[in-house]
């Protein structure tokens, strides 16, 4: 839990390794995955270091399993995730399971290229015989006209027909030759009008559509094709046709004159396809066999592969011992683990059976990287905190208190108690799905964020309807769980037959003087007045909660001072900052809650709630010293209580005295304790001085003098700059937390607007038969799909963002550095969840 409240204690390493046992080492502590380790070659070219061939050997079989991922994928073979973690294979397994991936490879692509050219084959051959089938109704026609009055069947025999060439009337298409072949479907019209044009309507053109796709063997897609027979007359146009047919990358077929032939052409082709049916089907059976033997082992291969990757890569930050043959390593490592990683370097020696690793814990002024141990339920709150800033090594940090009041605060701008459960139920399904969904990679950014933050979902689903049980408000609507203290004058018939209801709290006919037990009275929700109620209820709490989130932020910077040793800051910071916040908004807080319980609408006239004085004008006029007159006679007193002038006039002062004390008494402090250090080396090297030679001392004396100037100069200037932003951001942030205010009123009143304006319409219309119904049902639809987009979604990540906002700015300013950098560990648990997602991404 330490590590929980403040970052773990981190400590520089040096590693000494032998070059036998380096590789085993470095596994065994990837699979440790709590050693950070520093690059000793920064300037060193990346092609130029040691293990360069093996990163390049590793990048080689990834290729190839990335090509045989993308066969088995192409073919809808499931890649089963067995949950398997296989350990980093040694160096001499990395030749097996290269010519392992290099024969899966070659066979792969061997059957691809096989495939590929039966495909093509019978591609020809199918186009062929849709061209024998074709062409054979066009010279059916030609020979044939539509226009006859005869069946050719029963009037011509074959001999007629072919004699048919030779009569008198049809002597000419002797002359005529014809060219036959097939072009992709949306080509047609161009293809045409390039044949008139350049033929000068020399040509004869005639088109069939085929009624199946067929499938391109170089891409696999299916693609619309027609068959086509040009006519034409002489070799000029032939070898202008065939150009043509050329640039639309038509392909042409031979096709016979003489029906017989054609006949004969076609009962060859039928067998050959059948044929090629017959190979092309066992080619896939073999390329089937060969995916699903690769789909069982490539997920176990890929992280094998990635895991030799990272180890070469981090063996290639170490330095070379040319004496002892062995590497030297720099890492940061956590103190409270320093044991186990002693273990796992010992396992990664006895693997090898080399000497043991050496250990040694170094001293450095380098400041550590942050190590936050989180789990699942803390992660998220802790990477809203990183977002903002890495917490400086060993500082406070605010992410276990954002779990209780990052939620709160939401829930007082979103409080309903519908929306909650909206909320909770979305992100309490999350939770209960956490492992099959955790299983699921996708590359939606928009999920993987809802997913990750699941656990701040539900909690602010919850928390909203705490706050909308408060508030007494479900989507727009009041509750009525334990009555109304509300008597008297307001019945049922009082109710529903009067639109304007004002309540009056100080009308005893009224009011009951009773509190109700929990949240808001359900009538105030049918008055006219309630927004008036409302504001000013919201408006204090506001202040209420901000003053004291911020004075909470305030209180934990002196848990960074005493931890950081830093005495000086407690006297010089923090007790004129506590004391400032006090004398001023603490003071404010209190004249909310002196009002509230001293002032009651059914007290006495001098404290009643219309003799209160505002506490607005009340804290302006003790900013301005302004003091009020009693006049006599008069039934209201200006003040809240006796002596409230002197007190506040008393409390000013201390707050103004404390804006100096913040400015100068640091500096100065720091000045002083400059100059005494100054003088006491001064006379302790005094006899050194006249040794040395006056010259060198008196440029060491100034040396000395002009960095205390310059130090003392930025620690002006820097508390200067300090000092600024707490008094003004103290007004500021305070006037900041009235968006809790703000977003709640306005949550609440586009809730009211929308069941006013959308589900009320529903409610009250009426119809004949079971028109009724469908129009409630279609207006119910509508009504709950804005209520989930609009106040759910989109006011949900309105209010979550201003939350962020007054956590990041109005609390951790108060105590929070952010410098810091994150520890990075080299862990193969990270690594193979970032290669695995940039998968899912390509």
């Amino acid at each position: 839990m330490g590590s929980l409240f403040r970052s773990e204690e981190m400590a520089l390493c040096q590693l000494f390794l032998q070059s036998e046992s380096a590789y085993t080492c470095v596994s065994e502590l990837g699979e440790l995955g709590l050693v950070q380790f520093r690059d000793l070659n920064p300037d060193v070219n990346a092609f130029q270091r040691k293990f360069v061939n093996e990163v390049r050997r590793c990048d080689e079989m990834e290729r190839k399993l990335r090509y045989l991922e993308r066969e088995i994928r192409k073919d809808g073979i499931p890649v089963l995730d067995t949950g398997e973690n296989p350990e980093a294979p040694m160096p001499r397994e990395m030749i097996d399971l290269e010519v392992k991936f290099e024969k899966l490879e070659n066979e792969l692509k061997e059957v691809n290229s096989n495939a590929e050219a039966l495909k093509r084959n019978y591609l020809e051959l199918t186009e062929l015989k849709h061209i024998l089938k074709k062409t054979q109704v066009f010279f059916d026609e030609a020979m044939y006209p539509p226009n006859l009055p005869y069946d050719q069947d029963v009037y011509f025999d074959d001999e007629e027909r072919v004699n048919l060439l030779t009569d008198s009337s049809l002597h000419q298409l002797k002359h005529i030759g014809f060219v036959a072949g097939v072009i992709l479907r949306e080509r047609i019209p161009a293809f045409e009008r390039m044949l008139w044009r350049a033929c000068r309507g020399n040509v004869f053109l005639r088109q069939a559509e085929m009624d199946d796709p067929l499938e391109d063997p170089a891409s696999g897609e299916q693609v619309y094709k027609s068959v086509f027979i040009i006519f034409f007359q002489g070799d000029h146009l032939k070898m202008r046709v065939k150009k043509i047919c050329e640039g639309f990358r038509a392909t042409m077929y031979p096709c016979p004159e003489a029906p017989a032939d054609r006949r004969e052409m076609a009962m060859g082709v039928k067998t050959r396809l059948d044929d090629l049916n017959t190979v092309l089907s066992q080619t896939q059976d073999h390329r089937h066999r060969v995916l699903v033997s690769a789909a069982r082992n490539i997920r176990a291969w890929m992280m094998k592969v990635w895991k030799i990757k990272s180890i070469y890569h981090t063996l290639n930050m170490f330095n070379l011992d040319v004496i002892q043959n062995g590497l030297i390593a720099e890492c940061w490592i956590p103190v409270a683990n320093l044991e186990d990683v002693q273990l796992a370097l010992r396992r990664g020696t006895e693997k090898s059976g080399s000497l043991p690793a050496i250990l040694n814990r170094l001293s450095t002024h380098e400041a550590p990287p942050t190590f936050h141990r989180t789990n699942k339920f803390t992660k998220a709150f802790q990477t809203l905190i990183d977002s903002y800033g890495v917490a400086t090594y060993r500082e406070i940090n605010p992410a276990p208190y954002t779990i209780i009041t990052f939620p709160f605060l939401f829930a007082v701008m979103f409080g309903d108690v519908g929306h909650g459960i909206i909320m909770a139920l979305f992100g309490g399904w999350m939770v209960w799905r956490e492992k099959p969904l955790a299983a699921k990679k996708t590359d939606n950014e928009i999920w993987n964020i809802f997913f990750g933050g699941r656990y701040i979902i539900l909690l602010m689903g919850l928390f909203s309807m705490y706050t909308g049980l408060i508030y007494n408000d479900i989507f727009s609507k009041s509750m009525n769980l334990f009555g109304s203290s509300w008597h008297g004058v307001y019945d049922e018939s009082t109710i529903e037959h009067n639109k304007e209801l004002i309540l009056d709290p100080g009308n005893r006919e009224q009011y009951s003087q009773t509190p109700y037990p929990f949240g808001l009275d359900p009538m105030w929700q049918l008055s006219t007045n309630k927004i008036n109620f409302y504001n000013s209820y919201k408006m204090k709490i506001s202040i209420i909660f901000g003053i004291i989130h911020m004075m909470f932020g305030v209180i934990l910077s002196v848990w960074n001072h005493r931890f950081f040793d830093r005495s000086m800051n407690i006297y010089c910071e923090f007790i004129p900052q506590v004391l400032f916040l006090t004398c001023l908004f603490v003071y404010m807080v209190f004249l909310v809650f002196h009002k509230w319980v001293w002032y009651g609408a059914l007290g006495t006239v001098s404290q009643s709630s219309s003799c209160a004085p505002s506490i607005l004008i009340t804290f302006i006029n003790m900013v301005l010293v302004k003091g009020y007159q009693d006049h006599e006679g008069e039934d209201c007193s200006p003040y809240m209580f006796a002596g409230q002038f002197g007190i506040q006039r008393f409390l000013l002062i201390v707050a103004l005295l404390c804006v100096p004390w913040m400015l100068c008494v640091k500096p100065f402090l720091l000045h002083r304790n400059n100059k005494r250090r100054q003088l006491v080396t001064q006379a302790n090297g005094g006899e050194g001085m006249v040794e040395e030679g006056g010259e060198a001392a008196a440029a060491a004396a100034a040396a000395a003098v002009t960095e205390e100037l310059h130090d003392m100069g930025e620690v002006m200037i820097h508390q200067g700059i300090h000092t600024i932003e707490y008094v003004l951001g103290s007004v500021s942030h305070t006037a900041s937390y009235l968006r809790l205010w703000a977003l709640s009123l306005a949550h609440a009143q586009l809730s009211e607007v929308l069941w006013s304006m959308v589900l009320q319409i529903g409610l009250t219309s009426g119809g004949e038969g079971g028109s009724g119904g469908i129009v409630m049902y279609l207006i119910f639809a509508f009504w709950a799909f804005l209520t989930v987009a609009i106040l759910v979604l989109m006011e949900g990540l309105s209010a979550f963002l201003h939350t962020l906002r007054l956590h990041w700015v109005e609390f951790q300013s108060k105590f929070y550095g952010g410098t810091g950098y994150p520890f990075v560990p080299f862990a193969f648990e990270t690594i193979l969840d970032q290669a695995e997602n940039a998968v899912v991404e390509q």
